[in-house]
């Protein structure tokens, strides 16, 4: 068994309880961090080296030692943490590489503390995390580019308040999520900015006492910038806050669009068949073919946006600098960086393997009144007032509910009864060709539209 001494016990005359030392520990799920915790430890030894306060000699001793330590971690995995205890990370691998080294070991932490190491090691790892996150989002939008660009002219009812509303097609209705997804990778690309800075050097909250060279650490580790004051690179987790909202805002618009791939399995609505892969039976009713997969898409949402918020609470009231408080932060982020990663791929694979049932889509449109709006504009077109013009086609509206009737039923002559300004092209013109057809604007459901926003969204980088 390692040496379990607290870093921090030449000031106390007596030991820790034992539950203090279970409440206190956070090993548990920072041991996740001992790679970037090795990294970190191997780059400030060379700062160390470099800063003449230890020598070359005692540098490979460390630097060695570290690589012995990583090694060992990851053949033997959870067995290595059962047999070395400690406080948490870095105590368990600093009393690891003590007792490995010797007295130099103990050389390794000057001019650093626990504080500016672990938020470090934080960003470290997250940095990783959030280039993953965005690689599994950007395979995620592209193939809705991909089945939107199948599928820019097939037409399906677009609802509000789950109303049928106006005819679509259903490349403009995924496109939607394209577009919500870009903004993700936008505010997950901003976050990795923000989380690319080096802390370490700070020291507990004043900055180290030694001449560490900041640049060189920056340059090691990979960092992109140098945090600017010590006080706030310690206390800081805006950019776990910041993680924390972007993945909980990306899995709501997953969650969004998990609903409608609920609804348009049932029964009711038939517009997709889930593939026998990606769905799951009843062990009592043999007909069942439960959409398992969005509903836990779904239900991640809940438990991601719990983590933003318990991230917040911790932070509310926080006096500068460093906390305990902060060390409720890992199990947020590590939580919330695990169940996402698990809902983009299996999102990805249960989209690529939805068949859509086109036919089922135009028939709905068809027998509605989703067209009501082009039979309003028809009017104003011809210089009728839009109110004026609403008005009209919603009496011929309630004129066909009375008669069970739809728009599309209507002879000329009824038309006709209602404006005379309706003309003989008034049947084509409210067909659902003729509704996407008119609204070739820039962003607009018309097919052409659809296609060429497609091919603007591929070509986009982030």
């Amino acid at each position: 068994m390692a040496n379990t001494k607290k870093l921090w016990s030449g000031r106390f005359s007596k030991g820790a309880a034992k539950l203090l030392d279970e409440f206190n520990s956070s090993l548990g799920f920072d041991k996740r961090l001992y790679k970037e915790d090795v990294e970190c430890s191997m780059a400030y030894a060379l700062a160390l080296l470099s800063a003449r306060i230890i020598s070359q000699k005692e540098a490979s001793k460390i630097t060695n030692g570290l690589k012995r330590i990583k090694s060992q971690i990851d053949s033997k995995g959870e067995k290595w943490f059962l047999e070395n205890k400690g406080e948490d990370i870095h105590t368990v691998i600093e009393n690891k590489l003590i007792n490995l080294i010797g007295e130099t070991g103990k050389k390794l932490h000057t001019g650093r503390s626990r504080n500016d190491q672990v938020v470090t090691d934080v960003r470290l790892w997250f940095k990783k995390e959030l280039k993953e996150i965005i690689v599994l989002t950007e395979i995620l939008r592209n193939t809705f580019i991909k089945i939107a660009k199948k599928h820019y002219k097939t037409v399906m009812p677009g609802y509000t308040h789950l109303q049928q509303a106006q005819p679509v097609t259903l490349g403009h209705h995924l496109l939607a999520y394209e577009q919500k997804l870009s903004r993700d990778l936008e505010r997950l690309n901003e976050c990795l900015n923000r989380t690319d800075i080096l802390t370490l050097g700070s020291g507990a909250l004043a900055g180290s006492g030694f001449p560490i060279n900041r640049n060189l650490l920056a340059k090691k580790l990979g960092f992109k910038k140098i945090s600017e004051n010590s006080i706030d690179a310690v206390s800081d987790r805006d950019f776990i806050a910041e993680g924390l909202f972007s993945i909980a805002l990306l899995n709501i618009h997953l969650s969004q669009w998990a609903e409608e791939m609920i609804l348009w399995s049932t029964e009711e609505f038939g517009f997709i068949e889930i593939s026998d892969a990606y769905a799951t039976g009843s062990s009592m009713m043999p007909q069942k073919k439960n959409p398992d997969i969005p509903e836990l898409v779904r239900g991640k949402t809940g438990r991601l946006v719990g983590n933003l918020t318990a991230m917040l609470n911790i932070l509310k009231g926080l006096p500068l600098a460093y906390n305990k408080d902060l060390q409720e932060d890992k199990e947020l982020v590590l939580d919330s960086v695990d169940n996402i990663k698990i809902v983009l791929k299996i999102s990805n694979e249960f989209l690529q393997n939805i068949v859509f049932n086109k036919d089922r889509m135009l028939i709905s449109v068809s027998n509605s009144f989703s067209n009501a709006t082009e039979a309003a504009d028809y009017l104003t077109k011809k210089g009728v007032p839009f109110r004026i013009a609403h008005g009209v086609t919603g009496k011929a509206v309630l004129y066909c509910i009375k008669n069970k009737k739809l728009l599309k039923d209507l002879t000329q002559n009824e038309w006709k009864k209602f404006h005379n300004l309706f003309g003989n092209d008034i049947i084509e013109k409210i067909k659902a060709n003729g509704c996407l057809n008119s609204r070739k604007i820039h962003g607009g459901t018309a097919s052409e539209q659809v296609l060429k926003a497609a091919n603007r969204a591929k070509k986009k980088r982030f």
